[in-house]
C-alpha cells in the first residue's frame, strides 16, 4: 500500500512539474506619458487657455445656416455611419456573449425516439421485448465552470473595453464626416470665387482681343499681338471651364457625403464667405488631448482591453473546477409512464481540470496576446504623438496664413488703387484702354490669390478643430458608456 501511494505521489509530482507554464512570457509595450511630449517651444507664442476646446456643434460658429443644415443631413443619411454603428452593435453583442460565459447554464432536453426493442435485452420491461416502443426522456442539464482566477471576468472586461472603443469609433466617424462636409463646402466657396475671377478675366481678355483687332486694322498693331491676345482669351475660357468643373466636382462629393444622389448637390447654393473660428489652445495640450480626441480615447480603451485579455490568457494555465448535474425522467415502452417516481434519474459531476501538456498551445496564445498588447500600445503612442504634432502644425500654419493674408491684402489694395488710377487717367484722356486692362489683370490675379489664401485659412481652421477633437469630450459619456466605465473598478481606462 505504501508503494502504491509513493507511485501516485511521484506521478503527481512529475505531472505538476510538467504542467503548461507562462514563465518568461510578458508584454514589452510602455504607454507614452503625455507629459514627456514637449510643446513649450513650439507653442511659445500661442494664446493658451484652461478650457479652449471646440464646441460639439462647432460648425454653427462658422455662421452659415446652409453648412449647418448640410452637416446635420450628412449625420442622418451617410451610409458610412451605419457601418460604424453596426461594428459597435457587434461589439456589444460580443460583450453579452462573454458575460453569458461567466454564469451557470441550464438546458431542458426532451426527446422521444422510437426503437424496436431486442427480444434478448432484459434491461427493458418483459412485456415490451421484441416490440416497437417509444423511449421517452425529459431532463434538466446544469453546468457551471467556476471562475476561480477571474479569467472569465477578465475576458468579459476585455470585451467591454473593445465595445467602448467601437462606440467611440462610431463617434469619431461622425466627427470625421462633419469635418469632411465643412472642408468640401469651403472648396465649393473657393470654386465659385475662381469662377468669378475666370469670368472677369474672360471679359478682360475679350476686350484686349477687340483692341488688338482694331489696332491691326488701323495699322498700329501686329499679327503677333493679335495672336497673343487670342491666346489669352483661350486660356481664360479654359480657366472658366475648369472653375465650372470644380464646382460640379465639389457638389458631387458633397452629394456622396450626404448619402444622396448627384441631383442633391445641384441644389446646394453658393456658400457665403466664411470666417475662421479664432481658437486658443489648451494650456496643457498633450495631457488634455487624451480625453478630447476620440481616436486617442478609443486607442486607450483597446490597450486596457488587451491588458485584461492577457489576464484571461494567463488563467488558462491554472487549474479550474466545473460542476455539471442532471435531473429528469427516462422511460422506455408504452407500459411505462414518463412522469413517475421510478422513472426519475439524476446525477452530479464535479470535475477538476489541470493543464499539463498541450503542445505549447496556451503559451502560443499568451504570446500572441502579449504581442497584440504591444501593438496596441505602439498604436496609442503613435496616435498621441501624431495628435500633438497635428495641433501644433495646424496652429503654426494658421499663424503663417495670417501673415500671408496681411501681405496679400496690401498687394490687393495696391492693385485696386493702380486700376482706379488707370481708369481715372483713361477717363481724363491721359491713358489708354490697354493700360487700364493691364492694371485690371493685376487686380484679378491679386483677387485670385486672395481667394486661395482665404480658402486655405478656412480649411486650416477646420483642420485645427479636427486636431483638437472636433468637440468630443471623454468626460461626457455617450449612450451605454456608464455601464462600461462602471465595470472597470480600477478606472484605468478613464485616466
Amino acid at each position: 500500500m505504501s508503494l502504491r501511494i509513493l507511485c501516485v505521489a511521484t506521478a503527481l509530482t512529475l505531472a505538476l512539474a510538467g504542467c503548461a507554464s507562462s514563465r518568461g512570457l510578458h508584454p514589452d509595450g510602455q504607454l507614452t506619458d503625455a507629459h514627456d511630449l514637449a510643446t513649450q517651444r513650439s507653442l511659445a507664442d500661442v494664446q493658451l487657455m484652461p478650457a479652449a476646446w471646440p464646441a460639439r456643434d462647432w460648425w454653427n460658429a462658422l455662421g452659415d445656416p446652409q453648412l449647418s443644415a448640410l452637416i446635420d443631413e450628412a449625420l442622418k443619411n451617410n451610409p458610412g455611419l451605419a457601418g460604424a454603428d453596426a461594428l459597435a452593435k457587434l461589439a456589444q453583442a460580443q460583450v453579452q456573449g462573454a458575460n453569458a460565459a461567466r454564469g451557470p447554464q441550464l438546458d431542458l432536453d426532451a426527446a422521444a425516439p422510437g426503437v424496436r426493442l431486442s427480444s434478448k435485452d432484459y434491461s427493458y420491461p418483459v412485456e415490451d421485448l421484441g416490440t416497437f416502443a417509444w423511449a421517452k426522456s425529459a431532463t434538466l442539464d446544469f453546468s457551471w465552470g467556476l471562475d476561480l482566477w477571474g479569467g472569465k471576468r477578465a475576458a468579459w472586461e476585455a470585451a467591454l473595453g473593445r465595445s467602448r472603443a467601437a462606440e467611440i469609433d462610431a463617434h469619431a466617424a461622425r466627427i470625421q464626416l462633419s469635418v469632411n462636409v465643412a472642408r468640401a463646402y469651403i472648396q465649393l466657396g473657393y470654386a465659385f470665387a475662381q469662377q468669378d475671377v475666370a469670368d472677369a478675366e474672360l471679359q478682360r481678355t475679350g476686350k484686349v482681343l477687340a483692341l488688338a483687332h482694331r489696332y491691326l486694322a488701323a495699322g498700329l498693331g501686329t499679327p503677333q499681338q493679335l495672336h497673343q491676345a487670342d491666346f489669352a482669351v483661350a486660356s481664360a475660357q479654359q480657366q472658366k471651364a475648369q472653375a465650372e468643373r470644380a464646382i460640379d466636382a465639389v457638389r458631387s462629393s458633397l452629394s456622396v457625403l450626404l448619402g444622396q444622389g448627384p441631383d442633391r448637390g445641384l441644389q446646394i447654393a453658393r456658400p457665403r464667405l466664411l470666417k475662421p473660428v479664432d481658437l486658443a489652445l489648451p494650456d496643457n495640450l498633450p495631457v488634455d488631448l487624451i480625453g478630447r480626441r476620440a481616436d486617442l480615447v478609443a486607442a486607450r480603451w483597446r490597450v486596457e482591453a488587451a491588458s485584461r485579455q492577457i489576464k484571461a490568457a494567463k488563467t488558462e494555465f491554472l487549474p479550474n473546477i466545473s460542476i455539471s448535474a442532471m435531473a429528469g425522467f427516462v422511460a422506455v415502452g408504452d407500459s411505462s409512464g414518463l412522469f413517475q417516481l421510478p422513472a426519475r434519474t439524476y446525477g452530479i459531476t464535479p470535475a477538476l481540470s489541470l493543464p499539463i501538456f498541450d503542445g505549447g498551445r496556451r503559451r502560443a496564445n499568451l504570446a500572441a496576446t502579449d504581442a497584440s498588447y504591444d501593438g496596441l500600445v505602439a498604436q496609442y503612442n503613435a496616435t498621441l504623438v501624431r495628435a500633438v504634432n497635428e495641433v501644433a502644425d495646424s496652429y503654426s500654419a494658421l499663424t503663417s496664413m495670417r501673415t500671408q493674408l496681411a501681405a496679400e491684402q496690401r498687394a490687393q489694395q495696391d492693385a485696386r488703387q493702380a486700376w482706379d488710377d488707370a481708369l481715372k487717367l483713361y477717363k481724363g484722356g491721359l491713358g489708354s484702354s490697354l493700360e487700364t486692362l493691364v492694371a485690371r489683370q493685376q487686380l484679378l490675379a491679386a483677387d485670385q490669390r486672395m481667394a486661395a489664401l482665404e480658402s486655405r485659412q478656412m480649411d486650416l481652421s477646420v483642420q485645427l478643430i479636427e486636431a483638437l477633437g472636433g468637440g468630443y469630450d471623454a468626460a461626457v459619456p455617450a449612450a451605454g458608456a456608464d455601464a462600461v466605465k462602471a465595470s472597470y473598478s480600477s478606472g484605468a481606462a478613464g485616466r
